[in-house]
């Protein structure tokens, strides 16, 4: 029997059991799980149709940096019948994947869309949750689920005289739905990361994008059960993790072989399954990135160009950002009609009616502008609404001076709250859609334990939260990724946000074991509580 007194799977518009906020990957597997169980459940999204990212973002070249199988849901349901065309689908193809779980779940029917969520208060009488949309829907709820992803809220620097730009400008994840026409047009990039992959020096390895064949996919699927279950064993939650040997114990041949195999297999494969140490020792990352400066230069003629793309000192250690997969990127310098501006040595300095003025007060004259700035990452979602729990204080306001969580999943103060996929859980350091799983069970196990034990309040303890949170920035402190200035895993690249590791660092298969124990001992940094009224 469910807390509103529905056991038929109904929901009530203004009383449920659960609401879950986001309609991605780890939204639609909650949803699924927690219906199964019989509760009133219902997903808010504020996008018109399923996806998450993947509906947020269709930019030319938007696709996954995961290949398949291991980016796609566990569910047997889903994948028995399912083919992909490529090795790592495009944005439109992951669209006609939630299209299909759709029609083999039934999500659409449990989900209202465009419903942006801007508050939820925790009303401590009746103990529910009250979140209120943009266009003013009301819910209340027992628990509150948030699915919102690392990248859900879009970032544009602040940038003197944007709004006398008189082209067309717009960030990636406003890109128009029917596309954008840019032939003839003289077009500027802002940014660094997936989308616009340079500003600060990022480093792209090569994709080695494949079409799939139907037939060896049917093959392979025998597999799938043992794939999803590897992923979650290793500590990216890919297929592969680190190389178990550490950089210096190899030869110099053996070191380069093992490059060259991994550099040819494509995808995250010369990141995560290199040399166990390059994540913590600068020697033996110094020498991953020479690897990697090599392969670049090769492909770049002019050698300014290639001081540029790939320098001599490198701007920040291998893997310290996430590398953005690549196929003919590089190539793309070698072209007449194309200029790289290294805002590292000429700053932009203001926006102008026709383009962008840097400091050395040339002009650059376009038609578009496109802002790839990324995202306020991994909080911002969360934070850019106006979220209290007990005693009204906001969320915001208690992350202000750094973030505080119990296992990457709840924040003390915030009782019948979860979050997936965000602050302080392997996140951007393991594949989404395993991450989310393990994620997903847990938050799922969680509600039906307190149900069935009649139990009304969870609260994460302060104490519990203190020292996941010390285990987190000690995790961060021992990574390279610590060295780099300007990273959305530390926040550093936004202006005023606390500069601090923001995701659990110490694998994900470290990560679920001890989530797992945590539910084992009863929910051990929990407070859980009956009501007594």
């Amino acid at each position: 029997m469910s807390a509103t007194g529905m056991s038929n799977g109904q929901t009530n518009n203004s009383s449920l059991d659960i609401l879950i906020v986001g309609a991605g990957f780890g939204g639609i597997y909650t949803l699924y799980h927690l219906r199964k169980l019989g509760y009133s459940v219902k997903i808010f999204e504020a996008a018109s149709d399923l996806g998450g990212v993947w509906r947020n973002n269709c930019y030319p070249g938007a696709r996954v940096d995961s290949e398949i199988p291991v980016y796609e849901l566990s569910l047997k349901e889903l994948w028995r019948d399912w083919t992909w065309t490529e090795k790592f689908p495009g944005y439109e193809e992951l669209r006609r994947y939630f299209d299909y779980i759709d029609e083999k779940l039934d999500i659409r029917k449990d989900v209202s869309f465009n419903k942006r969520v801007v508050a939820a208060q925790f009303e401590d009488v009746p103990g529910r949750w009250r979140v209120s949309t943009e266009n003013g829907t009301v819910v209340h709820a027992r628990f509150l689920v948030l699915c919102l992803g690392f990248a859900a809220k879009a970032y544009v620097p602040d940038l003197k005289g944007m709004e006398s730009f008189q082209g067309i400008s717009l960030h990636t994840a406003n890109w128009p739905e029917k596309g954008l026409n840019l032939k003839g047009k003289r077009v500027g990039v802002v940014g660094t990361g997936a989308s616009a992959v340079q500003r600060t020096p990022n480093y792209a390895i090569p994709m080695h994008q494949t079409r799939l064949n139907k037939s060896k996919q049917e093959k392979m699927k025998a597999l799938y059960p043992a794939i999803f279950k590897h992923c979650r064993e290793t500590f990216f939650g890919h297929r592969c993790g680190p190389f178990p040997k550490n950089f210096f114990d190899a030869t110099p041949s053996e070191r380069l072989l093992h490059f060259e195999e991994q550099w040819a297999l494509g995808g995250f494969h010369y990141l995560i399954h290199n040399y166990a140490d390059i994540g913590m020792n600068q020697a033996a990352n110094d020498e991953v990135y020479e690897f990697w400066k090599t392969k670049v230069r090769e492909r770049l003629h002019d050698s300014d160009m290639q001081e540029k793309l790939a320098p001599s000192i490198p701007p920040h250690p291998f893997g310290a950002k996430r590398p953005s997969l690549e196929q003919n990127y590089y190539e793309i310098y070698n072209r007449t009609n194309v200029e790289l501006i290294d805002l590292g040595q000429c700053p932009l300095a203001e926006v102008t009616s026709k383009g962008i003025l840097t400091v050395d007060g040339i002009e650059h004259k376009f038609d578009v502008l496109i802002f790839a700035t990324g995202f306020d990452s991994v909080t911002g979602g969360i934070t850019q609404i106006d979220i209290r729990g007990l005693e009204g204080r906001s969320i915001k306001d208690k992350w202000n001076e750094g973030v505080a969580t119990n296992l990457g999943m709840t924040t003390a103060g915030f009782p019948n709250m979860f979050f997936t996929y965000g602050p302080q859980a392997p996140t951007a350091f393991s594949n989404g859609p395993t991450c989310v799983e393990i994620q997903g069970n847990w938050v799922v196990n969680c509600i039906e334990h307190m149900m069935a034990n009649e139990l009304t309040f969870i609260n994460a303890r302060e104490e519990a939260e203190q020292e996941w949170r010390r285990q987190v920035l000690l995790l961060g402190s021992m990574s390279l990724a610590n060295k780099t200035k300007t990273s959305w895993y530390l926040g550093s690249n936004i202006p005023g946000k606390v500069v601090e590791p923001y995701m659990f660092m110490g694998g994900l298969q470290n990560y679920d074991k001890r989530i797992v124990e945590v539910a084992n001992q009863g929910y051990v940094g929990f407070d859980l509580l009956a009501d007594t009224r």
